[in-house]
């Protein structure tokens, strides 16, 4: 398998004491995704979209954790149940508005992503596709989603 950044994405977050720690706590705050030049013909037709998820590579994070103590909880759980970075494979996933595209520079708005974070995809996003019916529950985040608004990132993921 061989998997490489595509380009870079850009954000007012320079410290991950900063940065929110999912779009819901970035509303409003904006941010570039600058595409590698070689790639421009992919974007045709994405203006059309208003949101997109973008995939990206955690390069802060130098350790696999299989078990954490996610920010909106005090309890310890299994990586695969929370949304912390020290995963596996080191992969994130945002839901970002899209705003415009300039040549291969992507205007992006509720940005929750490191600055000089590796971008490695992009899709657009389609709620009949994206948003599956019947979802109930949500785990040990169903009293503490909200806390997302307010809750930014620090050191114990690096």
């Amino acid at each position: 398998m061989k998997i490489e950044a595509i380009g870079t994405i850009e954000s007012p977050f320079k410290r991950l004491e900063d940065m929110p720690i999912q779009p819901s706590g970035a509303h409003g705050k904006r941010g570039r995704i600058r595409l590698n030049s070689d790639l421009e013909a992919g974007l045709a037709d994405l203006h059309g979209f208003s949101h997109i998820m973008v995939l990206y590579f955690f390069h802060r994070v130098k350790e696999v954790q299989l078990t954490v103590q996610p920010f909106l909880d005090q309890q310890t759980h299994g990586i695969f149940a929370t949304r912390a970075p020290t995963r596996p494979n080191y992969i994130g996933l945002s839901i970002l508005k899209l705003n415009g595209i300039e040549g291969c520079v992507l205007d992006v708005e509720n940005i929750d992503i490191l600055d000089g974070t590796p971008l490695l995809d992009i899709k657009p996003y389609v709620p009949q596709f994206d948003q599956p019916d019947g979802v109930v529950r949500v785990g040990w985040l169903e009293k503490r989603a909200q806390d997302s608004r307010s809750a930014r990132s620090d050191q114990r993921f690096t």
